[in-house]
């Protein structure tokens, strides 16, 4: 197994949420939802965590989460940027001199070691991978005035979620294509992902992981009660 490194992105601000505070600091049982998936990651295999967060919370986040928590394997806090990919492309840059990199967004408290070591033996086979799970509802696509344009077969169709785990160079070659578009302003696409980078940016093709119905991204207000639910039955 080659060096694992964790970038783990708390740069969001949450305005889905409607609280003043970022979304990665409102508590869950007492503690911030950032604190569950760096607790994962810290007691898992990972060989080091590289938290991304927004310039201004770095010194709040070194001290009230890294160092109250006793997070040892978080060997770097470090300011995102306006997007996503700003936050993946700064941590990418943090992350010199590992084999593979796992991008974990903060928001996604319920992630467990099944989820990372599937992800693991994926990557060391295929280079990159993605955690989803299969759809449970129907998809539409819409056409621009949201009549449906067309019905995709639901067993092709997978959810996406974190992380998405890749060859360290795959991806820091991919995201440095990526800038290298964006600097010249010729991006015509939104990048959502981080496989979407590569699928575009790089010629490996990226593999589905299983991950977990309950690994979800924290958004609104309706998330934090199935996030109290979930942890409590997992404490039971």
């Amino acid at each position: 197994m080659g060096y694992c490194v964790a970038i783990v992105l708390a740069a969001g601000r949450g305005k889905r949420m409607g609280q003043a505070v970022p979304k990665q600091f409102l508590e869950i049982d007492g503690k911030p939802i950032i604190y569950y998936s760096l607790k994962q990651m810290e007691e898992s295999f990972i060989d080091e965590i590289i938290l991304v967060t927004g310039e201004d919370d770095v010194s709040y986040c070194q001290k009230e989460i890294v160092e109250k928590y006793g997070f040892r394997k978080v060997h770097h806090v470090i300011a995102g940027g306006k997007e996503r990919y700003h936050s993946v492309y700064n941590g990418l840059k943090a992350a010199e001199c590992c084999d593979y990199v796992f991008i974990h967004d903060g928001a996604r408290p319920f992630i467990n070691e099944e989820i990372l070591k599937r992800n693991l033996e994926m990557v060391e086979k295929c280079d990159a991978c993605v955690t989803g799970m299969p759809v449970k509802d129907t998809i539409k696509v819409s056409d621009e005035n949201n009549f449906v344009a067309q019905t995709p077969h639901r067993n092709l169709l997978w959810q996406i979620q974190t992380p998405q785990t890749f060859r360290y160079d795959i991806v820091k070659n991919a995201y440095d294509s990526l800038f290298e578009v964006l600097s010249l302003g010729e991006l015509k696409c939104e990048v959502t992902d981080d496989a979407m980078v590569v699928e575009q940016f790089g010629s490996q093709k990226v593999k589905l992981v299983e991950g977990d119905y309950r690994n979800i991204k924290l958004t609104t207000p309706e998330d934090m009660i199935l996030a109290e639910a979930f942890l409590k039955n997992l404490q039971n």
